[in-house]
Order: structure tokens, then sequence, then C-alpha cells
């Protein structure tokens, strides 16, 4: 039995775009592994962490690309990992569109001051 996770990677997702369940799925899967793969090479310490705990991951709502910016410059004002993701434009939006940010891996009270307030999806 693992203990408490004191660790997490929160993926904001723009909830002004009008994304399919599986289009969002996508965008999330391609938060979190560039997210990981970035704090493992660089973030040593806070991505072991994270991995070994089982890896919490938390989805939530920003409001508009605005918000996504915000959110990443005061993640990375904290020292945390942050991935943005812009959909290539094969499907269902314009190439560049940026869909969600992820922050972290990272401890849960440093991630929360990012996304703390933000609603789950």
């Amino acid at each position: 039995m693992m203990g408490p996770m004191k660790h997490k990677l929160v993926i904001a997702v723009r909830g002004d775009l009008e994304l399919s369940r599986g289009k969002l799925a996508v965008q999330v899967a391609h938060a979190a592994v560039m997210a990981a793969l970035d704090a493992k090479a660089r973030h040593r310490k806070a991505f072991s962490d994270w991995w070994d705990e089982g890896q919490k991951k938390v989805v939530v709502k920003a409001a508009d690309l605005q918000e996504l910016h915000l959110l990443q410059n005061h993640a990375r004002s904290l020292g945390l990992t942050t991935a943005l993701v812009e959909d290539a434009g094969l499907t269902e939006l314009p190439p560049g569109t940026v869909t969600c940010l992820a922050v972290g891996p990272g401890p849960n009270e440093v991630v929360d001051q990012v996304t703390g307030r933000l609603k789950l999806v």
C-alpha cells in the first residue's frame, strides 16, 4: 500500500474551446507526456518522487489562452516544469491552437499555488 501522494501533475485545459472528449483526452495525454519527460531531464527529484508515488494527475479548467499564459508564468516563477500543448490542426482545430498547459510534476503545495483555485474538468 502506497502512502499519501505528496506530488502531482496538473493539466489545465482551455474552457473556451469546443473540444470533443476524445480530442480533450489526447491533448491532456500530450501535456502529461511532455511535462513528465521534461521533468525527468531537468527536475529529477520532483519527477522521481512523483513517479514513485504513482504519478497523480489532475485535470482542471482554465478560462482561455490568456489564463494559460498567466498560469505558465506563475508556475515558472516557482520553479515548476510546464508544458504548453499546441494542436497540429489535423482534425478539429486550426494549426497552432494552444489547448492545454501541464504544471508539474511537483510538490502539491507548490502546484496548488498555481492551479489550486481552478475547477476540475
